[in-house]
């Protein structure tokens, strides 16, 4: 009599009751999912876009920009230390990946460089005979500074699109600058490109008072300054400001920012705390500036420039600037996600209506329970009560691939579906081949019981290459595809491991259960 281990009926049966287990929540709503113990599975599969509809975008990441912000720095570093040490300099500035500087004494070269050439381990400096001192970025730390740029991008995307509660985003990086996102179920597609758009790059910086605005504003900008617009238009505000470049806090150190009202005039407005290196220096600056305009710029635009009163040293403060609720809403949340490296910028913008995913999944319904009635029919007439045994694996089979996908969170899109019809057909492959192997012995004159054992151990190596060749194919799908070809790839991997599961192990269980329980002499097969 063939035979199964303990172990085995206790694997078996445990498999099938996970399977069931993580397959429920599919068949009840959202909240009741959500409300049941929470030892119970509860996540759902996550529909991608094609089946949920939403928005499609593709974004490139202006590096260019971070390159040329590192190159500013280095500029005003180099400006720094020849001032310090009082050598003369002319025509200071960048261009493409390199910084310049003309030494005006001869005799100043040796010590410019020594100066130099210590502040960015990123930059080789050179000298030349005519004065000329040029720090040059090596193509390491060019390449270095894509790649970060692109990956700090990814992480802060992820960040505000979590803020917005979007359920399952996909955020990936396509290319080497560009970001792909797509957002099932998004019903504003507009809010989440404006949040994207900004840069929201906070700095505080101090109003120079000692240079003419009207000058700056006619072309004449003073070195160690910079000119930006106000956001405020109001009638006695002016709409620029001509501030000094050095940061004296950054928003990199914010660590919360909340919308709120402000009880003076019930403004919306949005309160920010700093962490303690921070708030320090905000302290800092605050005492030594009382009585001078401390400007927040955003994105290279002055929100405001309030005049210090009193020295802030809590670590905390308040941005004010005519907001609408919603834009004080979308500000804190640009801001506790952080700031970007680099602007995106949209590329392609596609959206996906939620009828069109409906459609899909109807379609997907019907092709699914079609040919999994049409596989049933014919496994029952071809094979009889074998067959039945093999309908009833192949319906557990399903069921456990989608307790698969739930407890995964692998996304199913339209693709996917197909990948899940095709495994239908697929999982009684190998039952096809016990049963045909069955038949062979039974004719060549084996008892029942070896002709069954013969089926299932001579079918076994056979069984193992298609499946094993199928797998490999999915994997290769998955590693270099991309989106709905992913999707395809993840249903059809499972789908093999769950089938291989359930034609080799369950219905050998109950093949033997059937055996032990009848103890048949012929067998019709």
């Amino acid at each position: 009599m063939i035979r199964v281990a303990k172990w085995k009926v206790a694997s078996i049966l445990a498999v099938c009751l996970l399977g069931i287990m993580f397959a429920m929540p599919n068949i009840m709503d959202r909240a009741t999912a959500d409300a049941m113990p929470e030892w119970m599975p509860s996540k759902q599969i996550s529909l991608g876009l094609d089946l949920q509809g939403g928005s499609h975008l593709l974004l490139e990441v202006k590096v260019d920009v971070v390159i040329a912000e590192r190159l500013e720095a280095l500029v005003d570093s180099i400006r720094t230390e020849l001032r310090k040490e009082n050598i003369a300099y002319s025509n200071l500035g960048s261009a493409g990946h390199t910084a310049n500087v003309s030494i005006k004494n001869p005799n100043d070269i040796e010590k410019a460089y020594s100066l130099i050439n210590p502040i960015d381990s990123g930059f080789v400096t050179e000298t030349f005979d005519n004065g000329l001192v040029t720090v040059t970025m090596s193509e390491q730390a060019l390449s270095q500074r894509r790649i970060s740029a692109v990956e700090q991008s990814i992480e802060i995307v992820r960040r505000r699109i979590d803020e917005t509660g979007v359920r399952e985003p996909t955020i990936v990086r396509q290319g080497e600058e560009r970001i792909l996102v797509q957002l099932p179920g998004v019903d504003d597609p507009e809010r989440v490109k404006r949040l994207l758009g900004k840069t929201a790059k906070l700095t505080f910086h101090l109003v120079d008072q000692g240079s003419s605005l009207t000058s700056a504003q006619s072309g004449r900008v003073p070195p160690g300054t910079r000119l930006l617009p106000s956001v405020n238009n109001n009638p006695g505000q002016p709409n620029s400001y001509l501030i000094k470049k050095r940061v004296m806090v950054s928003g990199d150190t914010l660590i919360d920012a909340t919308p709120g009202f402000d009880p003076r005039n019930n403004e919306p407005v949005v309160n920010f705390r700093f962490d303690s290196v921070g708030a320090k220096r905000f302290g800092d600056v605050t005492v030594k500036n009382v009585g001078n305009p401390f400007a927040i710029v955003l994105d290279g635009k002055v929100i405001s420039a309030p005049v210090i009163r009193e020295p802030i040293l809590g670590g905390s403060g308040q941005i004010s600037g005519n907001f609408s609720t919603e834009e004080a809403k979308d500000l804190a949340l640009l801001l506790r996600a952080g700031a970007l490296p680099a602007p995106l910028t949209v590329l392609e913008e596609r959206s996906v209506g939620p009828g069109l995913g409906a459609d899909s999944i109807a379609s997907g319904k019907v092709a699914s329970i079609v040919g999994l009635v049409l596989v049933i029919l014919f496994m029952a007439f071809y094979y009889g009560r074998f067959g039945l045994m093999a309908d009833v694996a192949l319906i557990m089979n399903i069921i456990i691939i989608i307790g698969a996908l739930s407890a995964l969170q692998a996304t199913l899109t339209l693709p996917g579906i197909a990948g899940i019809v095709l495994t239908i057909g697929m999982a009684v492959d190998a039952n096809v081949l016990i049963f045909e192997r069955i038949r062979e012995e039974i004719k060549n004159g084996r008892t029942v019981i070896s002709a069954i054992e013969s089926g299932y151990s001579r079918a076994i190596t056979t069984i193992i290459d298609a499946n094993v060749t199928t797998l490999i194919a999915a994997l290769l799908l998955y590693e270099f595809g991309s989106g709905p070809v992913r999707g395809f790839a993840v249903t059809l991997a499972v789908g093999i491991a769950t089938s291989m599961f359930t034609a080799i192990w369950l219905t050998r269980l109950l093949v033997v259960a059937w055996l032990r329980r009848t103890r048949p002499q012929t067998l019709e097969i």
